[in-house]
């Protein structure tokens, strides 16, 4: 027997993030008949767009269309034993539309990253000032999969904020900015943090269990601190820029695997390269990559791997 909860006039945030789905059943809604101009009074406190809607602010490609129109992606990322997260940020930026993509890594890294996708614009990096001509070139930067967190990373990291470009913070990048490494303040539209709950517990100075005890008050004091817009990954992702606060309700359990978090970015990544606005690019990126994880199920949740979700991400970016 299906177990429904009712909610009236509005419906409840708590139904629709961390636990609430599982404990919620079958959610029905009934506004009561509450005139809109109430609602007006009282506006929501956060937005949960569809993936259609999300997927409206992405505009249809010309027949003329070439390369340079939908920009230039640099993935920073992969420190020893790490390759792989950045090989995954960087082909799921490829696979959700950039123009071209670059990945700056060890330069050992780089014919694993050649072989595996040779469309992958792969360069090996010593240090900070070797990455400098390649993000002079980049117009959005990915920094953070498989970064790590030796002096070769906190200089990667530093190159890449001081540059000014629009950023998409992930991984081992938020946790050097959670450490304290000096990163320079950039304007509030051109970052975007992406942290899990444990990154964001570090960011806040606290712990993953406070973050998760109110993931709302959390992503709004991240937003405040740092800036930018914050997407805080969980069940039920919320996504706050200044002024918003938007909920993905997309994705399943099966993606509590290693790797998802990387695609996440490579999506976003692409996103901003193709012209979207920040708030757009990280509500849109949070949608289409649940929804991408929702379509690899058919097998079971069980078992779902992070580049299972490329295909799907091309068909629905279509």
């Amino acid at each position: 027997m299906c177990i429904r909860d009712r909610t009236f006039i509005a419906r409840k945030r708590g139904f629709y993030t961390l636990a609430g789905p599982d404990l919620a059943g079958e959610l029905v809604f009934d506004d009561l008949g509450v005139p809109a101009s109430v609602y007006v009074q009282c506006p929501a406190t956060c937005f949960a767009p569809t993936l259609s809607q999300a997927l409206s602010s992405l505009a249809p490609r010309p027949a003329a269309a070439h390369k340079g129109l939908y920009g230039t992606v640099l993935v920073v990322g992969g420190d020893h034993g790490m390759a792989g997260a950045a090989l995954l940020a960087a082909e799921a930026a490829l696979r959700s539309g950039a123009g071209l993509v670059r990945a700056a890594t060890r330069p050992e890294h780089v014919a694993a990253m050649v072989g595996r996708r040779p469309e992958i614009m792969a360069v090996g990096v010593d240090s900070g000032p070797q990455l400098v001509p390649w993000v002079d070139g980049a117009d959005v930067l990915v920094v953070g999969p498989g970064l790590g967190r030796s002096s070769w990373s906190e200089q990667l990291l530093q190159v890449a904020a001081d540059s000014g470009k629009p950023l998409v913070l992930d991984a081992d990048g938020l946790n050097l900015l959670a450490g304290g490494t000096p990163v320079a303040v950039q304007p509030v539209g051109n970052r975007v943090l992406t942290p899990h709950p444990g990154e964001a517990g570090r960011l806040l100075g606290s712990t993953s269990a406070a973050v998760q005890e109110d993931r709302f008050a959390a992503v709004r004091e991240l937003q405040r601190r740092y800036g930018g817009v914050v997407l805080l990954k969980g069940n039920g992702t919320l996504i706050a820029g200044e002024k918003q606060c938007w909920l993905s309700t997309s994705g399943n359990p099966g993606m509590a695997s290693g790797g998802m978090g990387d695609v996440l970015s490579g999506v976003i990544g692409a996103l901003l390269a193709q012209g979207l606005p920040s708030m757009e690019a990280a509500a849109l990126g949070a949608c289409v990559h649940g929804a991408a994880a929702d379509r690899a199920i058919v097998a079971g949740q069980r078992g779902l791997i992070a580049t299972d979700l490329l295909p799907e991400l091309r068909a629905l970016l279509a």
